[in-house]
């Protein structure tokens, strides 16, 4: 192998299922988790990914701007996925990164997702529909729908 050994590989590319634990144990050990989709998705990978850090000792997250999570994951190193440059540079940010940056940019993406739980979401989620304004009667548009 170039760039690994056989006990150890550099980089992991993982494209299929794994069990719920397994999936936890490969984000865990990981010094970096690299979330690049090129429009909004893969958001809980990248909440997934901060969860199962080890507190002392937390791999970073490089996420999307254009991933919606990017917006609650200001502390991960965010990037361009169409600028492979950036992501490569992000990568060696990452495994450089002292180990006191590392856990304050993890505490504060956990801080910001243990504040938009679920239910935070779907309340704002309802505001925003009572926010809408109907075309005419419930009843008339709701009328156009039904089949």
């Amino acid at each position: 192998m170039r760039f690994g050994e056989a006990s150890w590989t550099p980089i992991r590319y993982v494209n299929r299922a794994h069990s719920r634990s397994a999936l936890a144990g490969l984000y865990r050990s990981a010094r970096a988790g690299v979330v690049t989709p090129l429009r909004d998705g893969m958001n809980l990978v990248a909440k997934e990914y901060v969860a199962a850090q080890d507190t002392n000792d937390p791999g970073v997250l490089i996420l999307s701007r254009f991933a919606g999570a990017a917006a609650e994951c200001r502390d991960a190193l965010l990037v361009n996925p169409y600028d492979s440059e950036s992501v490569a540079n992000a990568i060696a940010r990452a495994l450089e990164m002292p180990l006191s940056e590392r856990q304050e940019r993890r505490s504060h993406i956990l801080e910001t997702l243990s504040q938009n739980t679920s239910d935070v979401w779907g309340a704002r989620f309802l505001q925003s529909l009572e926010q809408l304004e109907m075309p005419g009667s419930d009843e008339e548009f709701l009328g156009q729908y039904v089949i």
